[in-house]
């Protein structure tokens, strides 16, 4: 048997060994939306009715019909799937931990590379960085992350990645689409500077 076969089959004997129930839980702390139960019991290799009936116990050790305490969340279904949600005795709560939360702030060099980004998309993170003049490889990581830029497409010749802002963006600055952006051109120098009006044709 070789080293991978049986280290496959180590991590499957310990997927077994796992309880079910906390294989669901991991995977019900990571996902952003609800999740079906054919969804669920593929990621967690068990059959389906094995997973409804994991639930359903999840569901009231949360609602604290277990052995433990109820739970400030609970397990709900929605639109025919499972995710975690807060509890509704708790909106209140949690809606003024998060508006006092202050919002993480971009930096100088994130703003300025955002809006070259959005006046001259698609572009290019070799065309902003020439630009700007300087490496915007971690600057564009974090817009990435934060979700207000998205890749857009390769180019064919290059194979670069072309980038363009996204509706996240447009809900931040409160406008319906990109043009709705103020004209840049009244912003930028006419390049006039230093020169006599007489020499200007």
């Amino acid at each position: 048997m070789t080293d991978d076969v049986m280290q496959n089959a180590e991590t499957d004997a310990a997927a077994v060994d796992t309880p079910l129930t906390e294989r669901i839980e991991a995977i019900l702390l990571i996902i952003d939306e609800p999740i079906g139960l054919v969804a669920l019991a593929a990621a967690v290799g068990s059959p389906v009715a094995a997973v409804r009936q994991a639930i359903e116990t999840l569901v009231d050790d949360y609602d604290g019909k277990g052995h433990g305490p109820r739970r400030g969340f609970e397990l709900r279904e929605v639109g025919g799937g499972w995710r975690l949600y807060v509890r509704e005795d708790h909106d209140d709560l949690v809606a003024e931990f998060i508006g006092g939360q202050a919002p993480a702030r971009l930096s100088q060099a994130a703003l300025e590379t955002l809006a070259v980004i959005a006046y001259k998309q698609p572009v290019t993170r070799g065309q902003v960085a020439s630009i700007r003049a300087v490496n915007v490889d971690s600057v564009v990581r974090t817009l990435l992350a934060r979700g207000l830029i998205t890749e857009l497409f390769a180019d064919s010749e290059t194979g670069a990645i072309n980038y363009g802002t996204t509706d996240a963006l447009l809900q931040h600055l409160g406008i319906n689409s990109l043009d709705d952006l103020p004209p840049i051109s009244p912003l930028l120098d006419d390049g006039a500077d230093g020169f006599d009006e007489g020499t200007i044709r």
